[in-house]
């Protein structure tokens, strides 16, 4: 008789272990990243709001500006300024120091732009009495030769404005802070006579509303 073969009981695969899902909380968002633009005073209000149809907030930071906002202007006489190329000499405000270090072909610094106080008068520029612009001075002091040593524009940038500037947003933190706030809830627009962020552009004046842009970001430029 045959023997039927016998059957080889083949092990059941083990079983899966049972997966348990957990729940994850969803991670916070992300604080809304501020949103600065910066437009010249001219522009018409309606197209700098069709540029955003979203909705912005307008703040005129110029010397014309309504207050507090005036106080943002380098003419703004916060005093007490002083000239970082020359110790113990101060200004009453940046654009004093600025443009009183400036050394024409017929005129030399002029330390009359460190007392103004009205914001007027205190732009120096080329002329046909004073010729052309040279570059700035280190100091006020008379020049201890005819040909003293003086700063191109960058390097006057980067030694001069940019630090003066720099201290007085640390004057204005209220206002400082303000902006930022604005920023965070909106687009806000700065405005200003000019709009030129790099100090390296020698075509354009340097806007200080672009500087305000940068210290609000974290990015000010560097100073000497």
């Amino acid at each position: 008789m045959d023997i039927a073969p016998r059957q080889i009981r083949r092990p059941r695969p083990a079983a899966a272990p049972a997966t348990t899902t957990t729940s994850t909380s969803t991670p916070p968002s992300p604080p809304n990243p501020m949103r600065i633009a910066i437009a010249h005073k001219q522009t018409p209000v309606e197209k700098i709001r069709k540029r955003y149809p979203g909705g912005c907030t307008i703040v005129d930071v110029t010397s014309k500006a309504e207050m507090p906002w005036r106080k943002l202007s380098p003419f703004w006489p916060h005093g007490g300024f002083e000239v970082p190329t020359e110790k113990g000499r101060v200004g009453e405000s940046v654009e004093g120091v600025w443009q009183g270090l400036k050394v024409f072909t017929n005129e030399g610094p002029d330390t009359s732009r460190l007392h103004i106080t009205d914001l007027t008068n205190l732009k120096r520029g080329r002329s046909a009495r004073r010729g052309d612009v040279l570059g700035h001075a280190l100091t006020f002091a008379p020049p201890a030769s005819e040909s003293p040593p003086l700063m191109d524009y960058v390097t006057a940038r980067k030694r001069v404005y940019l630090p003066l500037y720099a201290q007085q947003l640390a004057r204005v933190d209220e206002e400082v802070e303000e902006l930022r706030r604005l920023s965070m809830e909106g687009t806000l627009v700065l405005l200003d006579f000019g709009t030129n962020g790099t100090v390296e552009d020698l075509s354009k004046p340097l806007s200080h509303a672009a500087l305000i842009k940068a210290f609000l970001e974290d990015r000010y430029p560097a100073c000497e």
